[in-house]
């Protein structure tokens, strides 16, 4: 006889066997979710009333959730910046800037990878790019080739921790947190993690000088002043970028969902910058808006929100207008826009319906008292909190190694938040707590690019690696970065205010002693006299 005790287990058992078959997730999640939702109605364990918390949550937590609106923007974005030509011209211009230095063509590649994780949010887009263009030549000037491999797909997956990532959105979904705190958390941790990966290059550099050799002064194309308008007419355009997008949430000037909305829009403008067929009309309007932009901006800032403030913004949004048809004009970027609609729809739709699958899973798991099993599981653990985050961090390690990190994200996350929360706010605070632990567990999950079985970063490099680049190297060369990545995760849980610093400190005041002194403002006296009569 199947008692309610044995019930949580014998569901994750069955999610991991269902997994292990090759079923689809989404599907999955919904089938065990279900099959053990009808087994518990048979039981007795809860009747058929139960369920309809499954279409309700659907309805009222998935499918009307504004937040998950983001992620299609933040998609569109990276679809049409991976293939624009502005990896191409930040990757020339940053080896050509840092190649005579002993390793500079992988500090050129780290850098990149940062500048486009902060802008594009996609692995896959940024490890294909960058391996297309940077490793032909690495490979040319004597680079090994498992450093050439490791720092290629390593500072692909940066992108996942630095904002605005699509798994930083997700996870402030997830946790019920604002994504603009959990940008602000994560800003630390890849700061420090793009320093870990330089000084790993130096140290290399030190160690096996023959592992990175320089580029020969006499090889570089450009020098002086003409290399550095190019570094800046790509890192510029990126940064006004990331403005759009980070500044005004950050501000509070927009909403997620608007930031990547303007992001989308942001991202058609570049593509048509740096396209040849830009025409010299649409470049002279293009300025015409960025002077606009300038004295709009100032005009609000010194003085009130007047008329010059609103001509001002609307030739801004005429000249934005202008370029994106600029854009829809040029066939390669209609092409390119084609493409990115098709992606985004297609990430999309995965994510919704495995946001469907966890719901049917997770209301059927707390039903038959999985919350209350799971929270009394890792409450018991040895270590108090920090054997909690240990044990957590190597589940999730081991998890990655077969699910992606939207499959942990739904599946696992709704279950250990409330218990996190508990756990975690005698440390940090109950506002910071699961800001901490989700940017914790996003560092952890960028390991789930790189290691095998399904490392999808290691089988993007595959996939555009020329034959002579034998697999073997590939996977080795990603080990020395999933290294770096766990110290990465230590330091996170060893300091939380790498992720803390940033945020908004608690307000450590007992309201019950707050008292409000309120001024008394002495009235004349009320004459209650009759009103006097004319004559």
């Amino acid at each position: 006889m199947i008692t309610l005790e044995m019930m949580p287990p014998l569901m994750f058992g069955g999610l991991v066997l269902s997994m292990l078959i090759g079923f689809p997730v989404a599907f999955t999640l919904a089938a065990v979710g279900l099959s053990f939702g009808f087994l518990s109605i048979h039981l007795g364990f809860f009747d058929m009333n139960f369920l309809q918390a499954i279409p309700g949550r659907i309805f009222g937590s998935v499918l009307s959730n504004e937040l998950l609106l983001a992620i299609p923007f933040f998609t569109f974005m990276g679809a049409i910046l991976e293939r624009c030509g502005l990896a191409e011209d930040m990757l020339d211009s940053m080896g050509q800037l840092f190649g005579p230095i002993r390793g500079g063509l992988g500090y050129s590649v780290i850098i990149v990878g940062f500048i486009l994780g902060a802008i594009t949010g996609t692995v896959a887009a940024q490890v294909i790019a960058m391996a297309l263009i940077s490793m032909p030549v690495m490979i040319r000037y004597g680079y090994n080739i498992r450093y050439i491999t490791g720092v290629l797909a390593a500072s692909g997956t940066i992108t996942q921790l630095v904002p605005p990532s699509l798994v930083l959105i997700v996870l402030a979904d997830q946790l019920g947190k604002s994504v603009g705190d959990m940008y602000l958390g994560a800003w630390g941790p890849s700061i420090f993690q793009i320093i870990l990966f330089a000084g790993y290059t130096f140290v290399l550099g030190l160690i096996k000088p023959d592992h990175v050799p320089p580029v020969p002064v006499t090889e570089l194309t450009l020098r002086g002043w003409p290399l550095w308008r190019k570094c800046l007419m790509g890192i510029i355009p990126s940064a006004v970028l990331i403005f759009v997008v980070l500044g005004t949430m950050m501000l509070g000037l927009a909403t997620p969902t608007e930031a990547g909305a303007m992001g989308a829009v942001g991202a058609i403008v570049l593509a048509a910058i740096h396209s040849k067929d830009f025409s010299n009309k649409g470049r002279n309007v293009l300025y015409a808006g960025i002077i606009a932009c300038g004295i709009g901006t100032m005009v609000g800032i010194f003085m009130a929100q007047n008329l010059i403030f609103k001509i001002a913004f609307a030739v801004t949004y005429a000249a934005v207008v202008w370029v994106c048809l600029e854009a829809v004009r040029i066939p390669e970027l209609r092409d390119l826009i084609k493409q990115g609609y098709e992606s985004t729809m297609r990430l999309t739709c995965m994510v919704v319906f495995i946001l469907i699958g966890s719901t049917c899973f997770s209301v059927v798991f707390l039903g038959v008292s999985g919350g209350v099993w799971l929270e009394h599981l890792l409450t018991s653990l040895p270590g108090g909190v920090w054997g909690f985050l240990i044990f957590i961090n190597l589940f999730i390690f081991f998890l990655a190694f077969f699910l992606d990190f939207f499959e942990i994200a739904f599946i696992i996350l709704p279950m250990v938040a409330p218990i996190a929360q508990k756990i975690l706010t005698p440390v940090v605070g109950a506002d910071a707590a699961l800001i901490w632990f989700g940017v914790m567990l996003c560092v952890n999950m960028q390991t789930s690019f790189l290691h095998p079985p399904f490392g999808f970063a290691l089988f993007y490099l595959r996939g555009v690696a020329p034959k002579s680049v034998k697999s073997s190297d590939i996977y080795w060369g990603a080990v020395p970065w999933i290294g770096l990545q766990m110290i990465m995760v230590v330091l996170v849980i060893a300091f939380p205010v790498t992720v803390t610093a940033l945020l908004d400190k608690p307000l450590n005041a007992d309201l019950n002693k707050v008292r409000i002194d309120i001024p008394q403002v002495e009235l004349p006296p009320l004459d209650f006299n009759e009103p006097s009569k004319f004559k």
